[in-house]
């Protein structure tokens, strides 16, 4: 029976520039960091979450699939804040690149769309309260 799950993978053409978008600029924490057959292992983490994002150096899978919508579909990554417009200052101050100037409320609650050095976009969400 599954458990969990432990990666989800990002395609990224520099695992230096990478990390520092997603530690540096997200605030992620870096996890893994190993060089093996397949090449450089590098995962970061929302701390206390166990799930890891795998940042794999592959240059053709960087960015948004072919023909994607970008109005209407989400990025590959969908994290989620409890202080949504605190967070964004603080990217925003760290140099992340949004898509919009500010978050934006709807009925779900706020949303705002990062987006990392390789065009990845990067969904950023706080749930509403009840």
């Amino acid at each position: 029976m599954l458990t969990t799950i432990m990666y989800v993978t990002i395609y990224v053409t520099d695992q230096d520039r990478a990390l520092e978008f997603y530690a540096g600029g997200l605030g992620l924490e870096k996890r893994i960091d190993v060089t093996g057959p397949d090449g450089r292992f590098l995962t970061v983490g929302v701390p206390g979450s166990p799930v890891q994002i795998l940042l794999w150096s592959h240059a053709a899978g960087a960015g948004q699939p072919g023909g994607a919508d970008r109005d209407g579909a989400p990025g590959p990554l969908i994290l989620e804040s409890d202080d949504l417009r605190k967070d964004f200052e603080i990217m925003r101050s760290r140099g992340v690149t949004f898509e919009e100037p500010e978050p934006e409320d709807y009925p779900f609650g706020v949303r705002v769309e990062a987006v990392d050095p390789d065009g990845n976009r990067i969904s950023l969400r706080q749930q509403r309260k009840p």
